[in-house]
């Protein structure tokens, strides 16, 4: 592609680099000038514009998009994603449900790499999306690209990312009391809410004694597909009531703590098929914590073990709760 000055008397069918006042209309930058375009500009005085001239091999903006987001996104459905229109030299990929995204962060960085005018920017992975929520967006910087550039970028990009949507209809909460105290019922409306955008119900109330042996009577009867637990009292280490309860229950606890706060004390691990998670007390409140990455992956069918734990420590330290009991600083 050339892009330069060039005399407005040569430059049809050329692309407009700036938005230029004419003697009765803008022309707005990235128009094709046609005769009636250049007769408008020279009649106010433009007599030379900056435009881009594309070469034989160049592939127009919009055109480069669309053949890389369509490249992207073989099966719009199975991946669960909308492709735009283009625009702009723009094409911005969709989600068309609730879910998470996963995504190919190597593949994605090396299409990057290929040619500085064609761009890739997704949100981070496992990102939780609703419907219409924006996954990614192409932006083909320069007003055409060279077809080799746009054939190495689309070689390898087929499924680079998706969103994987919810895989279970149900959950379970068991809630923990000491003594004849019913729990609040605020741990209740915030993981609805987590839920509901979800499209995850749950089912009726459960509540027993801050026990062992009733929680994990519990655990083993619980209708739910997914299994939450939230305890009176926080849970302080792995054989503490609560992951005690879900290995009398015949379950395994996967791991327990995790380096993100708020949200260091949650444990999850597995019923029979059922992933079983015992949350935080910070999920009693709606701000976001570590148990909504945890409950957002595994819902959405995504394994976690403690490497993947591990590495959410790197921007885990999140928000405080203003209602945290013992606030971090201080």
């Amino acid at each position: 592609m050339n892009f330069g000055p060039q005399p407005a008397a040569d430059a049809i069918g050329m692309t407009l680099a700036h938005s230029l006042a004419g003697q009765t209309r803008r022309v707005p930058k990235g128009t094709v000038l046609s005769h009636d375009d250049i007769a408008e500009l020279r009649a106010a005085g433009h007599k030379t514009l900056i435009v881009a001239a594309l070469d034989a091999t160049d592939i127009e903006e919009n055109t480069a998009a669309a053949t890389l987001a369509h490249a992207l996104v073989p099966d719009p459905d199975a991946q669960g994603l909308r492709i735009s229109a283009a625009g702009a030299g723009r094409v911005n990929l969709y989600a068309i449900g609730p879910g998470v995204v996963s995504l190919d962060a190597d593949r994605i960085t090396a299409i990057n790499g290929i040619d500085p005018m064609i761009t890739i920017a997704t949100v981070p992975p496992y990102h939780r999306v609703d419907a219409g929520t924006m996954v990614a967006t192409i932006k083909i910087i320069a007003y055409g690209v060279p077809q080799s550039a746009l054939d190495a970028t689309v070689a390898d990009a087929a499924r680079a990312l998706r969103v994987l949507p919810p895989r279970f209809a149900w959950a379970t909460l068991i809630e923990t009391q000491v003594g004849n105290a019913e729990p609040s019922t605020k741990g209740r409306a915030a993981l609805t809410g987590r839920l509901d955008r979800m499209n995850v119900a749950l089912t009726p109330r459960v509540v027993v004694p801050h026990q062992s042996d009733p929680l994990s009577h519990a655990i083993a009867d619980a209708a739910g597909e997914v299994v939450f637990i939230l305890t009176a009292s926080a849970t302080s280490d792995t054989h503490d009531v609560a992951p005690s309860a879900l290995r009398e229950a015949g379950g395994t606890v996967t791991t327990y703590g995790m380096p993100v706060d708020p949200g260091n004390l949650l444990f999850f691990g597995t019923h029979g098929d059922k992933p079983t998670i015992g949350l935080p007390g910070c999920a009693r409140s709606p701000a976001l914590n570590g148990a909504d990455w945890v409950l957002e992956r595994l819902i959405c069918g995504v394994p976690l073990g403690p490497q993947d734990i591990a590495e959410m420590g790197v921007g885990g330290l999140l928000k405080e709760i203003p209602t945290r009991p013992r606030p971090r600083d201080g």
